[in-house]
């Protein structure tokens, strides 16, 4: 339905951080010093319009809660009909809070972060612009519009990574996550025209009002497609080796776009596309197994990491892991993914956030193998840490206990084996994060001379805090006051199956996992002396420490062969194709060479000729006559 009044804002959303971007971007160095207060201003104003359209959208009956507006007509050619349009409902709208709350927050916090940066305008106008791309991948009605959000985020992504180029490794992370990210955009595009040959629609909800009439066979590839490149943008198994390096980028690039936003990208497509996955079962199945793998994936290079927003790129990894997994578990899973999606989204942002509060301190060294007792220099950094942690490894009543336990919860529903599986993740998830609080505020000062740590000012601060609250009271507030379940189902669905045992006994477990990974934590890095050079350890932490040979896999299977398919077009082209043109151009001038010298100029010759040729011919009919 399209409804008047706030709901006639919908365009405004994206509009409004995307103007921001044209003027920071465009305006040149003359909006240097009020540009990054524009910046916020656009994102802060879309935030507020945001709740006021969560207001309206509760006031209306849950059937009626799906508004779209179309912009104008946007592709007509033949019978491809695609407009301009947006849509907001149930699952489009926790995505725009999510986006804009925290997005305005990680700019409010970037203020005083990036306040000694030269280009720190330009910095402003991409995180408006990976604002705006976000917002209308999520509020697309179509799948090719959404398209163009999702390159529109791929876009940003790399400029943010990227930013300080002149670091090349802040410029070759840039280009490594570009260019992963297009294998998956290439499984997007497939998709789109895929689904336009099987409905003869990109608009969602013709598609999957004829999903029952098409083939499974064809779903399957549908769905595989789409997990692709939801592989691609949250750095899920086998795409997720860029992840990690992105973490060149300024630490707030991380905050929003590596924690927050463009991670949960794939999830949105998943949960987005659920009618698809529902009627193909094997593209659900290789759903799960891909959030399972990179769930152990992450977690296991988090335990070992020793850069701090590395080991919180892996936990990131392992997190998306299970919201990947929950929605492959289908409508037993839908809900908790997003659930687990959006507090992972604060109490992230929140820890990132406090890696850069500690990073700010330190002299932006991210060696937690040079911190050491910061609890009582950066008090609020430390408890507003405190509370990230204590969501992330699911300590009631922090945020991640709610919804990271009800994904456990339906992995049991559904299959014994893969719910202990995630009971041990929830165990190491324990250890790397005890492992990160124990090297980073307790222990002895293992700081490097020179470095006085200091608390970060208000404009860090403040962020931080908000991100605290909303780690401690987000859960409930969204499963008791909120009902996420019944706000969701009319979108996703909801479907629950019986477990063998009542629900508190997988809490009690799970608890006791984490309690006794975290204690193993404690034990190695705060009861013990942590040594400055990192040991060489065991052949699994060695491998951790390089991704788990991510980039070796790549190398080995894409990168060399790519080269030397490239090497044998090269000669092939040399010999092959430019020898055959060459040697036919050579043979042609050496014939002409040879004929020229025919060309006597005088009479004589050419009688001659004549003479020849005719007693040649006279010959050849003697010949064909007898």
């Amino acid at each position: 339905m399209t409804e008047p009044g706030i709901f006639s804002l919908l365009w405004v959303l994206i509009a409004l951080p995307l103007a921001g971007a044209a003027i920071l971007l465009f305006g040149g160095r003359r909006t240097d010093r009020w540009g990054p207060y524009l910046g916020v201003l656009t994102v802060c104003t879309s935030a507020v319009i945001g709740v006021l359209m969560l207001l309206g959208l509760m006031a209306l009956p849950a059937e009626e809660r799906s508004i779209t507006q179309t912009v104008y007509s946007w592709i007509a050619v033949g019978s491809l009909q695609v407009d301009f349009a947006l849509q907001l409902d149930q699952l489009s709208m926790v995505f725009v809070l999510l986006i804009t709350i925290v997005g305005a927050l990680i700019h409010i916090y970037s203020l005083g972060y990036m306040a000694h940066d030269p280009d720190r305008r330009k910095f402003f106008g991409y995180l408006n612009l990976f604002v705006a791309a976000m917002l209308l991948l999520v509020l697309a009605n179509n799948y090719l519009l959404l398209y163009v959000g999702w390159e529109g985020v791929g876009l940003a992504s790399y400029l943010l990574i990227g930013f300080w180029q002149y670091k090349p490794s802040a410029a070759a992370a840039a280009k490594k996550a570009f260019i992963i990210n297009r294998v998956g955009d290439v499984g997007l595009s497939l998709a789109i025209m895929l689904i336009f040959v099987t409905f003869g629609s990109v608009t969602f909800g013709e598609v999957f009002g004829q999903v029952g009439e098409a083939s499974e066979g064809t779903l399957t590839a549908i769905g595989l497609l789409l997990l692709l490149a939801a592989a691609g943008k949250s750095a899920q198994f086998p795409l997720q080796a860029w992840l990690l390096d992105a973490m060149e980028g300024p630490t707030p690039v991380s905050a929003l776009i590596h924690a927050a936003t463009m991670v949960t990208a794939g999830v949105y497509l998943i949960v987005r596309s659920h009618v698809i996955f529902d009627a193909a079962v094997w593209a659900a199945t290789a759903v799960v197994v891909v959030g399972l793998i990179t769930i152990f994936m992450g977690a296991i290079i988090g335990s070992a990491k020793d850069d701090i927003k590395k080991s919180l790129a892996g936990s990131t990894m392992s997190q998306i892991g299970y919201m990947v997994f929950a929605a492959g578990l289908g409508p037993i899973g839908y809900i908790f993914a997003i659930f687990h999606l959006l507090t992972h989204g604060v109490f992230k942002a929140g820890l990132f956030l406090g890696a850069g509060s500690v990073m700010h301190g330190m002299n932006d060294d991210v060696n937690m193998r040079r911190y050491g007792t910061l609890k009582g220099l950066m008090v609020i950094t430390f408890v507003t840490f405190m509370a990230g942690y204590l969501a992330i490894i699911g300590i009631p009543p922090f945020a991640g206990f709610w919804s990271k336990d009800e994904i456990i919860h339906a992995a049991f529903e559904r299959n014994a084996l893969i719910g202990v599986a995630t009971i041990l993740a929830a165990g190491i998830t324990g250890f790397y994060m005890t492992r990160m609080i124990a090297m980073t505020f307790f222990g002895k000062a293992r700081w490097e001379e020179g470095v006085h740590p200091h608390e970060s000012p208000k404009v860090m601060t403040i962020p931080l805090i908000i991100l605290a609250i909303g780690s401690t009271l987000l859960g409930m507030a969204l499963l008791f006051w909120g009902n996420i379940e019944s706000w969701l189902e009319p979108v996703t669905g909801f479907a629950s199956e019986p477990t063998p045992f009542p629900t508190w006994v997988y809490i009690v477990v799970t608890l006791i996992v984490v309690i006794i990974g975290a204690i193993i934590g404690w034990v190695m890095y705060a009861r013990r002396p942590v040594p400055i050079e990192a040991p060489r350890g065991s052949w699994l932490t060695r491998a951790a420490r390089k991704d788990l040979y991510g980039d070796a896999v790549n190398d080995a299977l894409v990168v060399r062969p790519s080269f030397a398919l490239s090497k044998a077009l090269t000669i092939f082209d040399a010999r092959g194709v430019d020898g055959f043109v060459n040697g036919l151009a050579g043979s042609v001038g050496a014939i002409s060479g040879r004929l020229r010298r025919t060309q006597t100029g005088f009479a004589r010759s050419y009688a001659l000729s004549m003479v020849g040729g005719a007693l040649l011919v006279a010959l050849a009919l003697v010949l064909v006559q007898s």
